[in-house]
């Protein structure tokens, strides 16, 4: 009780600070949600249209996971990589060279756990034939999940003008996503992969600093900042943050810790 009254008075006082919910190092835009009640605990701007980054591959692996629930593929699947996908942009890479195989199960953990570029194009031209088509099935679901403000270009989440979502869209996307596949929690809250003789870690700060957070997802494009779509259990209640375009990692971070817990002791009025 004493540490709920402290958070309600620290949270007064950053009100009367900051006008208008505008917290210093929050980004551009914010959401907290309560998983099982969709209620929203906390809200800035969630509206606003801004370049997914990385965020991206959740969509990208809601598909996966799609079709493995349904038997179309499996994680034991030999998967041929192709020069399209070796020679992806960005810095989050995998894979060393093209007609090697490699299974999906590494590229589902390449994808959730370094955000690797290539590997998201692989998958999408295993499950898909090509990069267009998976995307078009990308753009399909969004609109069956009611993410009526997002538009996808790429399956990896590079930046693309055209690429745009929301606070809200990306919430509705993850809250669906951990509902239905909770078992990759798993992956997503694991600190590091290796691969091919090289390890690499998660860049979700949050696993190491935050007890309870087991995902979701970072991303990053200069065009929008940094993104965190950060999750955490404590006993029954999962609470879900999102965090658009912080100045830096750590400010994001610092900022989700704050929201999920602020929503692991607060409640709202308002749901999805």
């Amino acid at each position: 009780m004493i540490c709920v009254r402290k958070y309600r008075l620290l949270l007064l006082l950053l009100l009367l600070i900051f006008p208008g919910n505008a917290f210093p190092g929050e980004g551009k835009s914010a959401l907290v949600v309560e998983l099982e009640s969709g209620k929203i605990l906390y809200e800035k701007d969630a509206d606003r249209l801004i370049q997914p980054a990385s965020l991206t591959k959740i969509m990208a692996l809601y598909l996966v996971n799609e079709d493995l629930q349904a038997g179309k593929i499996h994680l034991s699947d030999s998967v041929k990589i192709s020069s399209n996908a070796v020679n992806t942009g960005g810095s989050n890479k995998m894979l060393s060279g093209e007609s090697k195989e490699i299974r999906l199960e590494d590229l589902i953990k390449g994808m959730a756990v370094i955000s690797a570029n290539d590997a998201t194009v692989t998958v999408a031209e295993h499950l898909a034939g090509n990069v267009a088509e998976f995307v078009a099935r990308m753009n399909a679901k969004a609109g069956e999940l009611g993410m009526s403000h997002s538009f996808f270009v790429n399956p990896h989440g590079l930046s693309d003008v055209r690429q745009l979502s929301t606070a809200r869209d990306l919430l509705v996307l993850a809250r669906e996503y951990v509902k239905r596949f909770p078992d990759m929690l798993s992956i997503h809250s694991l600190r590091y992969f290796h691969y091919d003789g090289v390890t690499r870690s998660n860049r979700n700060l949050l696993l190491k600093e935050y007890p309870g957070v087991d995902g979701l997802k970072t991303g990053y494009v200069r065009a929008s900042g940094y993104h965190l779509i950060a999750t955490a259990k404590r006993g029954d209640v999962r609470i879900i943050a999102v965090v658009l375009g912080a100045k830096t990692l750590r400010d994001c971070a610092v900022r989700a810790k704050m929201l999920l817990e602020g929503g692991f002791r607060s409640s709202g009025n308002k749901k999805l």
